[in-house]
């Protein structure tokens, strides 16, 4: 009878606390900037490292949790357009997530504005979403008309990706702010919002822009330099993906 407990124990402890197994389901983690873009400098701090820490971080909480991960650069390398999104594409990723470092150019308004928000593809009027979408763009958009732009996008915009990418952004948006909170006191919640950021357009399955807080802000860099604030952060995203991952496979076997 003791080695029927035994055995059952010992299986309860290999199949149980496994949790569900999650190995066919890859996660494409982007590295915004690299290379000669540096992405927003403030403090003697660049964007390009602060995002490629985080996007380590999450390499290895999201493959904790049994998913397969690939990053679009581990290094510091500059990547085009196309480059990020297709790989998403060609390796048949579930979701692509895109990790940046908000910034401003009013100098008077660096210990103002903060905050940590999630985006998602989609035109808006909102003059805020289109200021970050225009700077996070500047790099990838060398030498492309506002005409092929629009048209791109408007190809896009329409269509079930739309609607997860949006429920993608909120599933993340809400772990991350609640792992930060956890810790953290002050931390604002910008939101989930729409915006017309072009390293989403290309990749054909839900898609997020994360904006980790504002490299501008002197408090919110500081922590954000932090291995403990990146820690919070990589553990929010990766609860948060794997939350609507798990909710689409309920729904629709995804």
């Amino acid at each position: 009878m003791k080695k029927i407990i035994f055995y059952l124990v010992a299986l309860f402890f290999v199949v149980g606390c496994g949790g569900p197994d999650r190995s066919d389901s890859l996660v494409v983690i982007d590295a915004g900037h690299g290379g000669h873009d540096s992405g927003a400098v403030s403090g003697g701090q660049q964007e390009k490292d602060l995002v490629l820490q985080i996007t380590k971080k999450l390499k290895k909480e999201l493959k904790r949790k049994g998913y397969r991960v690939y990053l679009t650069r581990g290094n510091d390398r500059f990547l085009k357009l196309g480059q990020r999104t297709r790989i998403a594409d060609k390796k048949d990723a579930k979701v692509f997530i895109s990790i940046h470092a908000n910034a401003i150019s009013d100098r008077s308004r660096f210990d103002i504005v903060e905050g940590v928000e999630t985006y998602f593809l989609q035109k808006t009027r909102d003059e805020r979403s289109q200021r970050v979408a225009a700077r996070e763009n500047a790099a990838v958009l060398q030498g492309t008309d506002k005409l092929s732009r629009d048209v791109i996008i408007d190809a896009v915009l329409n269509g079930p990706k739309i609607i997860q990418s949006h429920k993608l952004a909120i599933d993340v948006q809400n772990n991350m702010m609640k792992n930060l909170n956890s810790k953290y006191s002050g931390v604002k919640n910008g939101g989930v919002r729409p915006a017309p950021f072009y390293v989403l357009v290309g990749a054909s399955r839900p898609s997020i822009l994360v904006e980790v807080g504002y490299i501008t802000n002197s408090k919110e860099r500081k922590r954000l330099f932090t291995s403990g604030y990146q820690d919070k952060i990589a553990k929010g995203i990766a609860e948060g993906v794997g939350r609507y991952i798990d909710n689409r496979k309920k729904e629709v076997g995804f």
